[in-house]
């Protein structure tokens, strides 16, 4: 058994799982110790290294894509010192640091464990219920449905539509932004017919304005990772018997977890309403170019 410990945190390494116990320290980011203990199957693992340093270096897990709703929710928008997959290792530990990396990197290598993404979570969720604060409101989740309550501070437009119940079926995505310098975080819970005029978070029913995640904890991350959890896989298969019916030059634009226009049998209003939601959001990410998305929401209108 491999083993690091230092003020960060502790982890260990038994040959099969990674576990991540948060230190106690008060430089400690509050979102890891929101986060709690981690077990890492050694399946869900793309590479470890380690980073050395002027005064102390730093151990990172890569995690394959898909592997973590978490990370599925907020990877990429967190920093270095809030990622639960990174420990900050002081320099008279370096060694260790370096051991444990390759005592994993060697466990990878001998069970030819790919990098590749995967089509379903191999981490859970925290359990539910759960709750947190935002700055107009705050958040429950209960396994089944998703209710968001405003206090004072809310819009006057978000106020008038009273507290919102939003049952986990009607739930498309969620999308989860810490607030940077001044600009506010939100968490949006998109839905197949969003209310109308709700393109801003702080007119958004479905959403809630976040503090940044030292204020409010990061109990919003945790929140959002557990719906995810229970939503379909972004990279889940497609059903095998829906054509993809793209126009000429648009066959391209959808690959690889994006989503495939419905055929004749699967036209449910609903169904191409969400479609066109996630082409929307794959145009807005700059995923598909102008044109393609053209052309993809054409594909998916016809089946209206």
């Amino acid at each position: 058994m491999a083993e690091l410990r230092t003020k960060d945190g502790t982890w260990t390494f038994d040959g099969d799982t990674v576990r991540i116990v948060p230190g106690r320290d008060r430089g400690v980011h509050r979102l890891r110790q929101v986060v709690g203990e981690i077990a890492v199957p050694l399946a869900a693992v793309a590479g470890v290294s380690f980073e050395a340093g002027r005064k102390s270096g730093r151990l990172r897990m890569r995690l394959r894509e898909g592997a973590d709703p978490f990370l599925q929710v907020c990877g990429g928008r967190i920093s270095d010192d809030a990622d639960p997959y990174q420990l900050t290792v002081e320099n008279d530990w370096a060694g260790a640091a370096e051991y444990f990396a390759d005592e994993v990197r060697d466990s990878l290598t001998l069970e030819s464990v790919p990098d590749s993404p995967l089509d379903r979570y191999l981490l859970p969720a925290a359990q539910v219920p759960l709750g947190a604060n935002g700055q107009d409101g705050s958040v429950a989740f209960d396994g089944d449905t998703v209710r968001l309550e405003w206090n004072w501070i809310a819009e006057e437009r978000k106020r008038a539509t009273g507290t919102q119940r939003i049952p986990l079926s009607e739930i498309v995505a969620v999308e989860w932004h810490p607030a940077v310098g001044l600009d506010s975080g939100h968490l949006r819970f998109r839905v197949g017919n969003p209310p109308p005029g709700s393109s801003q978070p702080k007119y958004d029913p479905t959403c809630l304005l976040l503090w940044g995640t030292k204020k409010e904890s990061g109990t919003s991350a945790v929140l959002a990772a557990a719906v995810v959890a229970r939503l379909p896989h972004p990279n889940a298969p497609q059903p095998t018997d829906a054509p993809s019916a793209l126009a000429p030059g648009a066959s391209h634009a959808l690959g690889a977890g994006a989503p495939i226009p419905p055929g004749p049998a699967d036209a449910d209003p609903d169904v191409v309403l969400r479609r066109l939601r996630e082409l929307g959001d794959l145009h807005r990410d700059g995923v598909l170019d102008d044109a393609e998305f053209a052309a993809a929401k054409a594909a998916l209108l016809r089946r209206l």
